[in-house]
């Protein structure tokens, strides 16, 4: 790693650690706010799901802090502890979040069904890549940068899987705050605390996104120099 994709790793690094921890800060702030409506994590999802016609998918509880996902593959909404069993805005944000990627999965939303196919690519470039990069790095320096050229174009593949991840989770929460807002689970005190949770959650994944794309282009800048120099 060259000093100048180390240093802007670190920045980086910072930033993400920052808005990590800002969100974790947020989801204890709203945990500590109880729905007026008194429902938890779980009915609220299980009430999305029915609302938008989707009865094949399963509700569950996994261990682990915000480990919440959607499995589209055996097609369940996975909720950590504190967001199944929790009756606060938090948990409602979240679990109507997750369930926000099974109606996409459900209404075969374009984005959601790119990044699913993507998934064993990534899989295997995200194996190789850093390795492939390092090598690359050390070569291009003696003249012979097309190590280096298939790493950037593994990086590549993962850098476009992140990218593709913004559409995905921002059109998630925007079904999660539609769909709170209009059935009345949150109320008007409720609500924006609920979107200002899923603002943070979603920041996450722009700090991320920009990091790969700022690492992907110093790789490509490092092989044209490369190429310049032969």
């Amino acid at each position: 790693m060259t000093p100048g994709i180390l240093i802007v790793s670190l920045i980086f690094l910072g930033i993400s650690m920052l808005v990590s921890m800002v969100l974790k800060n947020k989801f204890t702030k709203y945990s500590k706010v109880p729905l007026s409506s008194g429902l938890s994590g779980r009915e609220i999802a299980e009430k999305m799901l029915r609302e938008n016609g989707i009865y094949d998918v399963k509700v569950t509880s996994v261990e682990g802090f915000l480990s919440d996902h959607y499995n589209p593959a055996n097609k369940t909404v996975n909720l950590s502890p504190e967001v199944y069993n929790g009756t606060s805005v938090a948990a409602a944000a979240v679990a109507a979040h997750e369930c926000g990627h099974a109606v996409q999965h459900a209404t075969a939303y374009q984005w959601l069904n790119f990044r699913s196919k993507m998934v064993p690519a990534v899989q295997i470039s995200s194996s190789l890549v850093n390795w492939v990069l390092l090598i690359g790095v050390i070569m291009a320096a003696s003249g012979n940068s097309t190590v280096l050229l298939v790493g950037i174009i593994l990086m590549s593949v993962t850098v476009l899987f992140t990218l593709i991840t913004l559409p995905v989770e921002f059109d998630a929460s925007n079904r999660a705050l539609a769909w709170l807002n209009h059935t009345n689970v949150t109320n008007n005190q409720e609500y924006p605390q609920a979107k200002d949770a899923l603002k943070w959650a979603a920041t996450t994944y722009v700090v991320a996104a920009l990091a790969a794309v700022v690492t992907l282009i110093q790789y490509i800048m490092i092989y044209m120099g490369s190429r310049d120099r032969n």
